[in-house]
């Protein structure tokens, strides 16, 4: 792996926000970073408050949005919420949906089938609304590039109103209205929303019309944080608010489905990472293996029974996800090496029979294993389905756009995308892709990277400094858990190899004299023989907490050893 460390700032910067923050100049370098450079910033970022949110009326096309829902309100339409089968989609749909059906009972909700529909907004989805008198449809998580079935609607006399995230193609769908802060013409002062985020705006202008105030919102944020984490969008400004107030409401009065699925796991206190891993797989196990509704379902339940029914169902859907995306890893990587395809710059692998559900699971699992940029394709219909993963650095929704002559569809982000395909194109589109991405990307980018935030001394380590660390938290993209370095450690002797086959090194390390202090290396099993004899080694970490029979001691989280 490249280690990379971060740019420090000037000294006298340093010591000028530790005086004025009274923190010692680590943590002041830490701030410094995060491009937080007074106490008015830091006080912003350790402190979040529901007013730093922006005014949703910002967000063009908020106003002709609300303006048409409460028409629809007032004539009595049908109104459909429409959304993704993911954990963004269906939260978004789940929070939407909730706050119209407190007083208007004319609410349904949509969520397209994986396989029969595919991604987005469906021809299928627009009939259903035609079939049950649905005249206004608030789509949400997708929509911004669905101009052919948003001029079908129109054809059937349905409006709609898109809420999304996505970047926009050449041209707008023509419906009522259009929110998405990544619009050229927008100029919402935050373009980094999820899905379900844009959807909380909606509902955040909704409520200000009507007189309520964003307190009256706040049980809506375990929804909003849920998809911040699982959608991996930066959690900076508007998103770490609405992280923030979003994980203590996960933690003191979650929703009933949330409920739910914490009392099967029996985890005490969530962090933003227990909901990436444990909360939000589970919902997004209804969409993969059976429906998206079901997670739905388990968002907007208020009976805990019912809830609990429902979440033992998912949690069966996810143990089937798991031994599926496992096999199918195999299958992929077996293929890879038959083909003798470990030197190229791309992953380009397909089955016709792959389940169409974990392909971008098992993208995930074959970037980590080869670090390039990947594809995974299966069968769906007549075409050809992918996920596309990248590797941090490199845009593959650009790259997707040079092939564009050989896609029928696409969309997505800068590390993550989906596509179809017609079958006969799938040899040309493998080259064309190879030829993109290795007359592109810069090729360290192939390497991955460990990017340090500062070299410290084992003695620096206190746990005044990690109760400090842990108020940086909401982490994610932008705000990422801090990452050290420490030169010249050895193993006090204690290093071994733990878990199955010795997969995982624990060893206690000092420095200079310094006291003993623990550390627990997951996959680093294999670096057991370059650590005895005490040998001096660098090693790169970040701080944690380690809890055994009531004593909670620190440790370090070893990322790699050097």
């Amino acid at each position: 792996m490249r280690w990379t460390i971060k740019p420090i700032p000037e000294k006298q910067e340093i010591q000028k926000l530790s005086d004025e923050l009274k923190v010692n100049t680590l943590v002041a370098q830490l701030l410094l970073q995060r491009g937080i450079s007074s106490y008015k910033e830091a006080k912003r970022f350790f402190r979040p408050q529901l007013t730093d949110l922006h005014n949703p009326f910002l967000m063009k096309d908020m106003d002709v949005a609300v303006s048409r829902i409460e028409q629809a309100i007032t004539s009595h339409e049908n109104i459909l919420v429409y959304g993704d089968y993911d954990v963004d989609g269906t939260t978004a749909v789940a929070l939407v949906s909730s706050y119209l059906l407190q007083e208007y009972p004319n609410v349904a909700t949509y969520i397209p089938d994986r396989y029969g529909e595919g991604y987005g907004v469906s021809l299928k989805g627009i009939d259903f609304a035609d079939d049950n008198d649905f005249s206004l449809i608030i789509a949400l998580d997708c929509g911004v590039k669905a101009v052919a079935q948003v001029e079908y609607a129109k054809q059937k006399g349905i409006d709609f109103i898109i809420c999304d995230h996505h970047r926009p193609g050449e041209s707008l769908p023509a419906a009522v209205a259009v929110l998405d802060p990544k619009r050229e013409d927008c100029n919402y002062p935050y373009d980094e929303l999820c899905g379900c985020g844009v959807g909380f705006k909606l509902v955040q202008a909704l409520a200000s019309n009507k007189g309520q105030t964003i307190e009256n919102l706040i049980p809506y944020l375990d929804l909003v944080a849920t998809a911040i984490g699982a959608d991996i969008v930066p959690i900076t400004g508007e998103n770490r608010v609405l992280a923030f107030f979003g994980m203590q409401v996960i933690n003191s009065n979650p929703r009933i489905g949330f409920q739910a699925i914490i009392n099967q796991v029996k985890k005490k206190e969530l962090t933003i990472t227990d909901v990436v891993f444990i909360i939000a797989p589970r919902i997004n196990a209804a969409g993969r293996m059976e429906h998206g509704q079901h997670a739905v379902n388990l968002l907007t339940e208020t009976d805990l029974q019912q809830a609990e029914r429902f979440a033992a169902g998912i949690e069966k859907y996810n143990f089937d996800r798991r031994s599926l995306d496992q096999e199918i890893t195999q299958q992929a990587l077996s293929q890879i090496r038959t083909n003798k395809e470990e030197e190229r710059f791309t992953s380009v692998v397909y089955q016709e029979n792959w389940h169409k559900g974990v392909i971008g699971i098992v993208a995930s699992r074959l970037t980590e294993t080869y670090y390039r940029p990947t594809l995974v394709f299966t069968k769906s219909g007549d075409k050809l389905a992918a996920s596309a993963r990248s590797v941090k650095g490199f845009d593959v929704y650009n790259a997707l756009q040079d092939c564009a002559e050989c896609i029928e569809q696409f969309g997505g982000h800068k590390y993550a995308a989906g596509l179809t395909l017609l079958e006969e194109q799938f040899g040309t589109f493998k080259a064309r892709f190879e030829k993109v991405v290795a007359e592109t990307i810069d090729p360290q980018l192939l390497t991955p990277e460990i990017t340090i935030d500062a070299k410290i001394e084992l003695n620096q380590i206190t746990p005044k400094l990690m109760r400090i660390l842990k108020q940086f938290a909401p982490f994610g993209p932008g705000n990422m858990t801090p990452v050290f370095m420490a030169e010249n450690v050895q193993d006090t002797g204690y290093g071994k190899g733990v878990g199955e086959g010795g997969k995982h090194l624990k060893l206690s390390v000092t420095q200079k004299g310094s006291k003993p202090m623990g550390a627990i290396g997951f996959n680093l099993g294999d670096s057991i023989g370059r650590i005895k004899k005490k040998n001096r080694f660098d090693i790169v970490f970040h701080l944690d907490e380690n809890e055994w029979q009531g004593q909670v001691n620190l440790q370090l989280k070893l990322k790699d050893l050097k």
